[in-house]
């Protein structure tokens, strides 16, 4: 992400449960409160995911809280909100989604010249032995790193 981005959350979670293929960088259609809590950071996504339904993104599972300043026309903090991508790209991930058992999963969301964007991940579910690999990958690179800072000083 270059200059000008603000980060508002990231999805941990998904890139230790999924092996994410692809990235997307979406707009999402948000509602002006929505936006509000976005600004707050009042979004929780733990198990987000979107789907193609006719044609169109939708992202499902993201809780948006509402925003206690505004007035009686607050939005829902459950809704499914659609993700603004091109027809090519729309096209493109649900041949994936459709053919190859890959999922949709939001990794980030962060504001890009005043507009929230997703950074939406086309991905493949890991099994249980390679986030193990992983793990024991991670554990091994730190071990490693350790040691030289220590053969250093």
């Amino acid at each position: 992400m270059g200059e000008g981005t603000k980060i508002i959350a990231l999805n941990r979670k998904a890139r230790h449960d999924y092996a994410v293929d692809d990235s997307y960088e979406c707009g999402i259609e948000l509602l002006g409160t929505e936006v509000k809590s976005f600004r707050d950071g009042k979004i929780s996504f733990p198990d987000a995911w979107a789907e193609v339904i006719a044609g169109e993104i939708w992202l499902r599972s993201l809780h948006i809280a509402e925003n206690p300043f505004s007035s009686i026309f607050n939005h829902d903090p459950d809704r499914k909100k659609r993700l603004l991508l091109h027809k090519q790209e729309i096209k493109r991930l649900t041949r994936k989604v459709e053919e190859k058992g890959y999922t949709l999963v939001p990794l980030s969301f962060y504001f890009k010249k005043g507009r929230v964007k997703v950074e939406l991940g086309l991905c493949k579910g890991k099994k249980m032995y390679d986030k193990r690999a992983d793990i024991k990958e991670r554990d091994l690179k730190r071990e490693i790193s350790r040691e030289f800072r220590r053969s250093l000083g």
